[in-house]
């Protein structure tokens, strides 16, 4: 399979990462040759493509933000294109697209997470509401997971995620500075002391004294119950 990515940004960064480990093929595409050429530097496994290449491929990954999918589709697709696109923007519903191009093959797969860990620790998570084709499957199984579910539940599960860990940074900050703590102090908390435990919350892995204050906590929400 001739497979192509569109979009050298975070996300496709953190793809690539793990295509590399898996000595994956992968045609890399950019509108600025230059920038194309750089990126597939730092991946031995990626090579830039132009726009005639990009038309040969048999999958297109389209880790574009959403603004930018529908023209880039408008570019590439010619008459009768056999091309299977997959559309990884969050914002962007497949319906959209499929409604605009219905004479295409177009797969929804939505990545829920933030893309820095994708990178640094894999074990991916993905969400789509189609029977993705065995090829598919394939390319993402080195990258994690896929379930089965609406593509809204990505941006529910962002937003959620976003405004509690916002919510917590803040209040953070506010209490520790009310306290007169160092400035350096209260950055180390935020950068580092509250995403690790939260980590080792997910994990199970957290030390004794987090485990009381979980235990204070449900407690607590007992009580108000």
């Amino acid at each position: 399979m001739k497979i192509g990515l569109a979009g050298i940004g975070k996300l496709g960064a953190a793809m690539m990462t793990h295509w590399h480990k898996s000595n994956l093929s992968i045609g890399i595409f950019h509108p600025d040759r230059s920038k194309a050429e750089q990126f597939a530097e730092k991946f031995p496994n990626a090579h830039p493509l132009t726009d005639n290449e990009m038309r040969q491929m048999d999958i297109i990954l389209l880790a574009l933000p959403a603004g930018k999918v529908i023209s880039f589709m408008d570019s590439i697709i010619q008459e009768n294109s056999s091309i299977a696109f997959i559309n990884m923007a969050t914002a962007l519903p497949t319906k959209r697209i499929t409604e605009r191009f219905p004479f295409c093959k177009v797969f929804g797969l939505k990545y829920m997470g933030h893309s820095r860990d994708l990178m640094e620790n894999g074990k991916g998570l993905f969400i789509t509401e189609d029977h993705l084709p065995a090829p598919i499957q394939d390319l993402f199984r080195p990258l994690g997971e896929i379930i089965k579910d609406s593509e809204e539940r990505v941006t529910e599960v962002n937003k959620l995620a976003t405004y509690f860990a916002v919510t917590t940074a803040v209040e953070i900050e506010y209490e520790l500075t009310g306290k007169g703590y160092h400035p350096a102090y209260i950055k180390r908390a935020i950068a580092s002391l509250a995403p690790e435990v939260i980590r080792a919350y997910s994990e199970g892995a957290l030390g004794h004294f987090a485990k009381e204050i979980v235990k204070e906590i449900q407690e607590s929400n007992k009580k108000s119950c």
